[in-house]
């Protein structure tokens, strides 16, 4: 799904990589809260906070396998339609949890410790 080239610029920067596996090739805009399927897309839903380039193999694979869905929405890749997008994403490859703001800012909020 499209989103808008000004949206592009901020994610691709913010999100330079999958958070998931580190790939930097194949990145795609993820909504994290779905627009939908058929109809009239929301885009009220292309907000940053929102928004998240994964791998093309993840993002496919977050609607494909239930398994993984789980596990993305433990991780905040993937929101219920009545989750709050204040709930953080993982990023796998540094080991942090951050929040996502509307401004296109990422914070951390805490380090795993492993």
């Amino acid at each position: 799904m499209s989103v808008a080239p000004k949206l592009r610029k901020i994610l691709e920067q913010r999100d330079p990589y999958c958070l998931h596996c580190g790939d930097e090739d194949t990145l795609q805009v993820h909504h994290r809260k779905g627009r939908g399927m058929g109809g009239r897309p929301k885009k009220s839903l292309d907000r940053l906070d929102n928004l998240l380039r994964v791998c093309a193999w993840l993002n496919y694979q977050m609607e494909a396998d239930s398994q993984l869905a789980r596990t993305a929405r433990d991780m905040g890749w993937k929101l219920r339609q009545s989750d709050d997008t204040a709930k953080p994403v993982f990023d796998k490859i540094r080991g942090s949890w951050y929040l996502l703001k509307e401004d296109g800012q990422k914070m951390e909020v805490r380090k795993n410790e492993n």
